[in-house]
């Protein structure tokens, strides 16, 4: 990493007072500083009735934008929304009767539980690693997270672009848990999902869905309203809905606290760089690997086998985890050292 990186690093490390030794950034991120006052100022509004919701669209767009440039596509391909089921559901609602939709064995319940969800669809789960290489003609859909949220596996994405190109199928990518540290060209996939609460640093109450422009023409709005057309507040009353243009058609209302925090962290991310946080995430959570004994590598996301009870005794101990899967799950972003990783250690160590 050059000084330039490591400056910026530094400087974005001072947004956040992290309680003891925080390894849980695939549970939820922290918030910076700016983001909580932002946030605290929102709330100020409505509590004191100044809060004018018209007034916040231009940040919503700003947002829209710092997000679009972060996933690689253009502002006019990115969708708003409050969860990332709503627009796996979106997706699935898309799809014909009968279709075969890949997933990989244990793949997180938001990316795959709206295709089981309607019953008429084959769902098909393999190992991670055989994903691309089972995909076949008759496969209309793939969906995968880019980094597995029990243990960080990261998916075969340019195999799977490749299986893609073979077979004529659709690409469902879910970057929850990689978005704000794994670089990703979400230009080559058919559809993006996100939940920026975990990395992006954001609050819950606020998705993404983006898209090639062929994918995103295919998707009807599930739940079409007022914000989704040409003039919002316009469109407040009545049948009549002219629909906006791009996938703004596919928006659902914001939740402004979530989305007049999000600006601020999205803003913070982009003045680090992802491959610059890359870089120090894997490095960290690389050197805890090699501490432990444990195989493997490049992901931010650690999984390692430890008797139950673990991630409540490493808490008394000042270090937050999480346990998933039956596993310990630590989780290494912008705002850890190699301290962190060193208490991690010690702290397993005086456990075992």
């Amino acid at each position: 990493m050059d000084q330039s990186a490591r400056t910026r690093l530094q400087q974005a490390q001072r947004e956040f007072t992290p309680h003891g030794t925080y390894l849980n950034s695939a549970t939820h991120g922290l918030t910076p500083h700016a983001a909580r006052r932002a946030l605290e100022e929102h709330t100020h509004e409505v509590a004191t009735g100044r809060f004018s919701p018209g007034a916040h669209d231009p940040g919503i767009e700003r947002t829209r934008a710092a997000y679009a440039r972060l996933a690689g596509v253009t502002a006019d391909r990115v969708a708003i929304g409050t969860h990332v089921a709503q627009f796996t559901g979106t997706i699935a609602a898309s799809l014909p009767i009968d279709a075969e939709v890949l997933v990989p064995e244990h793949e997180f319940s938001s990316t795959v539980h709206p295709f089981a969800a309607r019953g008429d669809l084959r769902v098909r789960e393999v190992p991670l690693a055989r994903l691309a290489d089972e995909v076949r003609p008759t496969t209309a859909l793939v969906a995968v997270s880019a980094a597995q949220s029990a243990d960080g596996s990261l998916a075969p994405l340019e195999d799977l672009l490749s299986a893609r190109a073979d077979h004529g199928t659709r690409l469902l990518v879910d970057t929850t848990q990689s978005a704000g540290w794994l670089p990703l060209d979400g230009a080559r996939l058919d559809y993006v999902v996100c939940s920026p609460y975990k990395w992006l640093l954001g609050t819950r109450g606020s998705a993404f869905l983006a898209g090639t422009d062929e994918a995103l023409a295919e998707l009807r709005p599930l739940a079409a309203n007022w914000y989704s057309a040409a003039e919002p507040w316009n469109s407040l009353y009545g049948a009549s809905l002219t629909p906006a243009a791009g996938a703004r058609r596919l928006d659902l209302a914001p939740v402004w606290s979530a989305f007049v925090s999000l600006e601020h962290s999205l803003a913070l991310i982009e003045r680090v760089g992802v491959e610059t946080i890359h870089e120090h995430d894997v490095a960290l959570a690389d050197r805890f690997r090699d501490e432990a004994g444990l195989a493997g590598g490049g992901s931010a996301i650690v999984s390692l086998p430890a008797p139950e009870g673990t991630a409540e005794r490493l808490a008394e101990a000042g270090v937050t985890a999480a346990v998933r899967g039956g596993r310990l799950r630590v989780s290494f972003h912008l705002y850890n050292t190699e301290a962190d990783v060193d208490r991690l250690v010690e702290a397993l160590a005086a456990l075992r």
